[in-house]
C-alpha cells in the first residue's frame, strides 16, 4: 500500500471498530424479541431523529449528490431538496397512524389493514426487493471508495461493510443498531462539514476562481490525467488537448482537437464528409498520428471519441472538459458516470424525480421502520419534524464539494468517475499532510453512512424475512431474525460483482421510485380511503411494482433506448405513481365485496391517538402497572407480546 492511502485505510478500520464497540451495547440491551424489531417501541424522539438522519444519509447522499451536482449542474440540486421534503410528506400523511397500527413492519401493517395474508406476502416480497435495490449501491459505493482512496479491489469494500453489518445486526437488532446509526450520524456531519472550512479557505485564498455552474465546465488550471479505464466522451463545444495514447483504436501522440459535427477549426479539411457524423482533428506529432497532421479522423457518434486506458490527457486552463458519457470495458459499456444522460427531457426527468423523493420516502422500508421505535404517534410526529431540520444540515455540504470540484477536479467529469469528488478533492486541494488527514475523515464519514444505511435496510429486511418468506423454514424469533440477517446481506453483497449502469445516485432513485410505485399507495389510501379493497390493493401493489421494477432493472442493466422511452425508464415514477393509485381506486371500486369487515375499528386505532384510547378503555381508578410509564408503553409492550 503506497503512503498516501494507509490514512484512509486507518480511517476505515477506526469506524469499522468504533461502530462494532458501539453496537456491542446491543448484545446488553437486547433480550426478547420487540428488541431486536422495533427496540420495544422505547426510542425518543430526538434519539431517533439522529439514528433515521444516520441511516437515511446513504452513499447517495454522501458521495452521489455531489457527484451529480458536478456533472450536471445545478438543476441536481434538486435531489436533496427531495430527499428532505420526502419527510414532510411522510409526517403529514402517514407518520403517526403507522406508528399507532401497532405493526413490526410494511407487512404487518397491509395485514392490520386489510385483514390479507396474500397481500401481506405481496408487500414482504416487494419490502426484500426494495431493499435489496437500496442495499446494492451501498455495498458498490463502499467499493468504489476504498478502491479510489487505497487502490484495494472493489469487492474488499463491500465484504468489509457487509461483515460488519452482519455482526452488529446479529448483536442486538434494532436496540443495537439504533446507537450506531444515531452515533454515525454525527460523525457523517463532522466528515464532511469539517473539510469544507479548510477547502473553502484555500479557494479564498486562490481568489475565488469561479466555475460555471451549468454548460460547459472549463478547467482553471493545467490537468493531466491517465485514465485507468477507456471512455466514450462527448464533446459539446470545440476542444483541444494534448494526448499520449489510444484514440478511437490509432495511436496518438500530440494536440488533439475534438469537435462536435459540422465545426470548421482551420486545421485540416473544413467540415466532415456526408456520412460523417463528427470529426476529430489532429496536428503535430507526426509518424504516431493515424493520419497526416490536420487530416479528419471519422468518429462513429455524433460528438463522441473513445479513449483507450492507459491514455494521458493533459488539459490547459481555460479548455472545456469532455464528458465521459459511458466507461467502456471488454466487450461492452460499463457504468454509465453520474449526470452522463440528462441532457434530454430534463423537465420530465426533474418532475418525475420529484415524484419518487416526495412519495417514495414513506415506502422504504429501513425508514418506516423507524417510526414503530417511537412511543407513541405524537412521538412519530415529532421524531419526522426532528429529521427535517438534521437532513437539511447535512445537505448544505455536498454542493459546496461539488462547486469546488468543478474548480479543482473537472477532469473528474473526463474520467466519469464524478462519484468520488467528495474523497478527491482534499487531497488535491491541500496536498501534503494536511490534504491526508482531511481526506481520511471524508473516508471515515463514507464508510460510516455505507454501514449505517446497511444495518438500517438489513434490519427491514430480516424482519421481513424471518417473520414472512422463511418462517417455515427457519425457526421465529430471534434465532429466524438472525438467519434473516444474514440472507438479507448475502445477496446484494453477491449482486455487487455485477457491474450496473447508472451511479450511486440513481440507483436509488430508482429505489425510491420503486417504493413510491407501490407501498405509497397503499398507505395513503389506506390510512385516510375506508373503501380500499383487498382486491383494489393486490392489483395496485402488482401493478405499480411489475412496472417500476422492470423500468428499474432495464436502466440497471443498460438496455434503455434513447431518447422519451429512455427517460420514461430511467425515471419512471411520474407514470409509474399515478397508474399505481388509478388501478387501487378503480378496483376498489369495482370490488366492494372486498373491503375487510372492521375496517372503521382499523382506521379508528390508526387516527385515534394511543393516550385517548387508553383513557377511553381503562376503569377511572387504574394505575400504570409496575415500571411502565404510560398507558401508551403497556399498549405497545403488549402488542409487541403478541409477536413471540
Amino acid at each position: 500500500m503506497t503512503a498516501p492511502a494507509w490514512p484512509a485505510a486507518l480511517a476505515v478500520a477506526m469506524v469499522c471498530v468504533a461502530t462494532l464497540a458501539v453496537g456491542a451495547l446491543g448484545l446488553r440491551l437486547s433480550r426478547t424479541t420487540s428488541d431486536f424489531y422495533v427496540a420495544s417501541r422505547v426510542v425518543s424522539p430526538r434519539w431517533n431523529a439522529s439514528a433515521i438522519g444516520g441511516e437515511y444519509l446513504s452513499a447517495a447522499s454522501f458521495l452521489g449528490v455531489a457527484g451529480l451536482v458536478l456533472a450536471a449542474g445545478a438543476d441536481m440540486l434538486w435531489y436533496p431538496i427531495g430527499y428532505t421534503a420526502g419527510y414532510v410528506v411522510l409526517l403529514v400523511l402517514v407518520a403517526a397512524p403507522l406508528r399507532r397500527s401497532g405493526a413490526f413492519t410494511l407487512p404487518d401493517f397491509a395485514e392490520i389493514r386489510m385483514g390479507s395474508a396474500r397481500l401481506r406476502r405481496v408487500a414482504s416480497v416487494l419490502v426484500v426487493g426494495i431493499g435489496w435495490l437500496y442495499l446494492l449501491p451501498q455495498f458498490q459505493g463502499a467499493g468504489l471508495a476504498l478502491r479510489a482512496a487505497t487502490g484495494a479491489p472493489a469487492w474488499l469494500g463491500a465484504v468489509i461493510v457487509a461483515g460488519v453489518v452482519v455482526l452488529n445486526v446479529l448483536a442486538g437488532g434494532m436496540r443495537s443498531i439504533t446507537i450506531v446509526q444515531a452515533f454515525q450520524y454525527w460523525l457523517k456531519l463532522t466528515a464532511i462539514a469539517v473539510p469544507v472550512f479548510f477547502l473553502l479557505a484555500v479557494w479564498w485564498r486562490d481568489g475565488a476562481p469561479a466555475a460555471p455552474a451549468d454548460g460547459h465546465p472549463v478547467t482553471v488550471r493545467p490537468v493531466t490525467v491517465r485514465l485507468v479505464d477507456t471512455v466514450r466522451v462527448r464533446v459539446d463545444t470545440p476542444t483541444t488537448f494534448t494526448m499520449y495514447g489510444v484514440l478511437n483504436g490509432h495511436p496518438v501522440a500530440g494536440p488533439v482537437r475534438l469537435a462536435p459535427d459540422g465545426v470548421r477549426d482551420g486545421s485540416g479539411p473544413a467540415g466532415t464528409s456526408a456520412e460523417a457524423d463528427a470529426t476529430v482533428r489532429a496536428s503535430g506529432g507526426a509518424g504516431r498520428l493515424p493520419a497526416q497532421a490536420g487530416e479528419t479522423v471519422r468518429l462513429g457518434t455524433a460528438g463522441t471519441a473513445v479513449l483507450s486506458a492507459g491514455s494521458t490527457v493533459t488539459l490547459p486552463a481555460g479548455t472545456p472538459v469532455p464528458r465521459a458519457e459511458a466507461i467502456l470495458s471488454r466487450g461492452g459499456t460499463g457504468a454509465v458516470p453520474a449526470g452522463a444522460a440528462r441532457r434530454d427531457h430534463a423537465l420530465y426527468r426533474t418532475y418525475s424525480l420529484l415524484v419518487a423523493l416526495l412519495l417514495g420516502t414513506m415506502g422504504l422500508p429501513h425508514v418506516i421502520v423507524r417510526f414503530y421505535t417511537n412511543p407513541d404517534g405524537g412521538g412519530a410526529r415529532r421524531t419526522a419534524a426532528a429529521v427535517i431540520g438534521l437532513l437539511g444540515a447535512f445537505y448544505l455540504f455536498p454542493p459546496v464539494y461539488a462547486a469546488l470540484g468543478r474548480v479543482y477536479a473537472p477532469d473528474l467529469l473526463l474520467t466519469g468517475r464524478t462519484d468520488t469528488v467528495v474523497l478527491a478533492l482534499p487531497a488535491r486541494v491541500l496536498p501534503g499532510a494536511a490534504g491526508e488527514a482531511l481526506a481520511a475523515l471524508v473516508m471515515g464519514g463514507a464508510f460510516a453512512a455505507f454501514l449505517s444505511t446497511s444495518s438500517g435496510l438489513t434490519v427491514s429486511v430480516a424482519g421481513v424475512l424471518s417473520q414472512d418468506l422463511l418462517r417455515r423454514r427457519t425457526r421465529t424469533g430471534v434465532a429466524g431474525f438472525r438467519a434473516g440477517a444474514v440472507l438479507a446481506v448475502a445477496v446484494p453483497a453477491a449482486g455487487t460483482l455485477l457491474a450496473t449502469r447508472v451511479g450511486l445516485a440513481d440507483t436509488v432513485g430508482l429505489a425510491f421510485a420503486v417504493a413510491a410505485s407501490t407501498f405509497c399507495p397503499l398507505l395513503v389510501l389506506g390510512i385516510w380511503w375506508r373503501r380500499l379493497s383487498v382486491a383494489g390493493a393486490l392489483c395496485g401493489l402488482g401493478i405499480g411494482g411489475l412496472t417500476a421494477t422492470s423500468a428499474a432493472m432495464v436502466t440497471m442493466l443498460g438496455w434503455a433506448p434513447a431518447g422519451l422511452a429512455g427517460a420514461l425508464l430511467a425515471q419512471p415514477a411520474a407514470w409509474t405513481v399515478p397508474l399505481s393509485f388509478a388501478v387501487m381506486l378503480l378496483v376498489s371500486l369495482r370490488t366492494p365485496a372486498t373491503v375487510p369487515a372492521g375496517v372503521g375499528r382499523v382506521l379508528t386505532r390508526l387516527h385515534v391517538p394511543e393516550a385517548v384510547r387508553a383513557a377511553r378503555a381503562a376503569p377511572p381508578d387504574s394505575t400504570p402497572a409496575f415500571g411502565l410509564s404510560s398507558p401508551a408503553v403497556q399498549h405497545d409492550q403488549s402488542d409487541a407480546a403478541r409477536h413471540p
